[in-house]
């Protein structure tokens, strides 16, 4: 079962400003630590702090009309979210409980954890036609690759990463001039 695991925001989250006190730097260790947890037991697929609404857009939309663009602040922080998690749990009691694991994402303040769990395919089996079922199927295919590195990207990868400085492997600058034979002529016919 996957599920979204919603960082509710507070005021002080929306206000954009990151504390540098105490209590936020054992916050981050320890949700460090949290996460680290999450990520060795296989329950964790992504997560990120998000900034503040104010660097936010919202979409309107409606059917008789195109939508409609709407800068952030939007108001009503309890109803905003400042983080999230995609875990893959076994059940919603599963993902309560490391819930309840989880440090409080907002040092001085109450923190709200909201866990929802994702649509699965199943639950639209009813409205599924052969089209949309191939065309979801394509698309999941084609998200599943660019998600993985292409051997292009691995291998640019790697060049990146510096060599191992090694005798038979030195840089170019540092490498040991060596005596070359000077070229030979060739003989005029």
């Amino acid at each position: 079962m996957k599920v979204m695991v919603f960082v509710k925001a507070t005021p002080d989250s929306e206000s954009g400003l990151i504390p540098s006190d105490e209590k936020t730097q054992k916050m981050f260790t320890e949700m460090g630590k949290f996460n680290e947890a999450l990520a060795k037991a296989g329950i964790i697929k992504a997560g990120d702090g998000l900034k503040p609404s104010s660097a936010g857009k919202r979409l309107k939309f409606s059917d008789d009309r195109p939508a409609v663009v709407i800068d952030g602040p939007f108001a009503e922080t309890k109803e905003l979210v400042a983080g999230f998690w995609i875990w893959e749990v076994r059940s919603l009691e599963e993902a309560v409980q490391w819930a309840k694991r989880c440090p409080n994402p907002m040092p001085g303040e109450e923190g709200v954890l909201e866990i929802r769990p994702f649509y699965e395919m199943e639950d639209f089996e009813a409205l599924m036609t052969d089209e949309i079922r191939e065309r979801e199927t394509r698309v999941r295919k084609l998200v599943e690759r660019q998600q993985k590195p292409t051997s292009a990207a691995r291998a640019k990868k790697a060049k990146a990463r510096p060599a191992k400085r090694t005798p038979a492997n030195r840089t170019p600058a540092n490498r040991t001039p060596t005596k070359r034979k000077p070229a030979r002529a060739k003989a005029k016919k």
